[in-house]
């Protein structure tokens, strides 16, 4: 098969996922001004592209622009992203906040770099959507994002909890959104080739190779090749809890749990060998997008490639 017919269709895969993500969490409705956060990397940097593909097809009107905060890293090129977007046309704000020297200042040498960093970074671009009038704001976390949150929560913080494709922020003021949550790490990697986008590495994490999550990503990345298939079948879990067969008292009443003399389809089944139905080849579906309190509109969208 050429190159071209694959490009193709890892296009329409990108949308697809996208749009799919959108639809099932209500992530986007008439009127939304989508605040995407652009970091330089290959994520952001696919979902601005995906984004805009969307909204040049989408039945419901919402607005785009972008933010990027430079943290100011030593060595960052600040002119990569201003010279991008303005070719693009995408109305775009540079937010300049030094918080790598307070990370460099507070953390110890040696030492991961990453919570204090995202800590500092989400109050601003908390901050920035409220002064831009921004009703959704947009990450660039995508599936493999989701899962490794998930077993990095498991493995060091004995919690059951993973990255949410749609949440309320910190401060209660915002509504975050990850329209990618769906998509493989894979295809956004070669989609940045494919794009060629001006990527920006970050010099102030991206160097610390011994990282938590960089470990659990090449564990996931190791299982889903000896074992393909893997990956997305935990992803799929993530839609598929049964509180019933979990241990946590606050979602399902086992101290008053008693005989009722009733079958239960589910009863003692610990693990369930058959596979989870796939759904029919082609699917509409009909969903209400809008905000509440607003004329919702309605996406068709086909899952056939």
């Amino acid at each position: 098969m050429n190159t071209e017919l694959e490009n193709h269709k890892l296009e329409k895969r990108l949308c697809r996922e996208v749009g799919r993500a959108i639809v099932d969490y209500n992530m986007i409705g008439e009127g939304d001004r989508v605040m995407v956060c652009l970091s330089g990397g290959k994520d952001s940097y696919g979902m601005l592209d995906i984004l805009q593909k969307l909204q040049a097809r989408a039945p419901v009107r919402f607005e785009l622009i972008v933010v990027n905060l430079d943290q100011k890293q030593p060595g960052f090129p600040a002119d990569v992203l201003p010279a991008y977007l303005t070719k693009l046309g995408v109305p775009f704000h540079i937010e300049n906040q030094d918080t790598y020297s307070i990370v460099k200042r507070v953390i110890p040498e040696g030492k991961t770099m990453c919570s204090l960093c995202s800590r500092l970074r989400r109050g601003i671009l908390y901050r920035v959507a409220s002064e831009l009038g921004a009703t959704r704001i947009a990450l660039g976390h995508h599936r493999d994002d989701i899962l490794q949150t998930l077993l990095l929560n498991m493995f060091f913080g004995a919690r059951l909890k993973g990255m949410p494709p749609k949440l309320v922020s910190d401060d209660g003021q915002h509504v975050v959104i990850r329209p990618m949550a769906y998509v493989a790490e894979k295809d956004l990697a070669r989609w940045a080739e494919i794009r060629q986008f001006p990527i920006i590495p970050c010099t102030l994490c991206g160097s610390q190779d011994n990282l938590q999550r960089k470990q659990v990503s090449l564990m996931l990345q190791d299982w889903e090749k000896k074992f393909p298939g893997r990956v997305e079948n935990m992803f799929t879990a993530l839609q598929n809890v049964v509180p019933s067969h979990l241990m946590d008292r606050t979602l399902h009443p086992f101290a008053r749990l008693e005989a009722t003399g009733e079958p239960d389809e589910n009863g003692d089944k610990a693990f369930d060998e058959e596979a989870v139905a796939n759904p029919a080849a082609t699917v509409e579906r009909f969903v209400n997008v809008g905000n509440a309190g607003t004329e919702r509109a309605v996406i068709t969208i086909s899952t056939t490639n």
